[in-house]
């Protein structure tokens, strides 16, 4: 549930009320008990997170980083090196079998 700020236009009073979004706006100032209360646009509805848990839980640590970027490194280098394998057994796969086919003609 949001904290609204409400401000009297009668006496100035002003401060925070802890309340459900449908709950209806305040009217009554609980200083001078007029009907002069209004909530005031600003931050209330906002979603705010506060505590540790909330950056420890969604920021990675330095080392997390580090760590994921070598095993990063490490797969593109033993896929550059398997893509090499297996274009070098393609191309020999073709020499031979363009070298039965020229035979046979033969």
């Amino acid at each position: 549930m949001p904290t609204y700020d409400y401000e009297c236009d009668a006496c100035g009073h002003e401060f925070e009320l802890f309340q459900g979004i449908n709950d209806p706006v305040k009217k009554k100032c609980p200083e001078c008990k007029k009907n002069k209360l209004r909530r005031l646009f600003g931050t209330g509805g906002a979603i705010m997170f506060k505590g540790s848990g909330f950056y420890q839980t969604d920021y990675r640590s330095e080392s997390y980083k580090k760590a994921a970027s070598n095993d990063k490194q490490t797969e593109t280098k033993s896929e550059s090196k398997s893509g090499d394998a297996k274009s070098s057994k393609s191309a020999k796969s073709s020499d031979s079998s363009s070298s039965k086919s020229s035979k046979s003609k033969t």
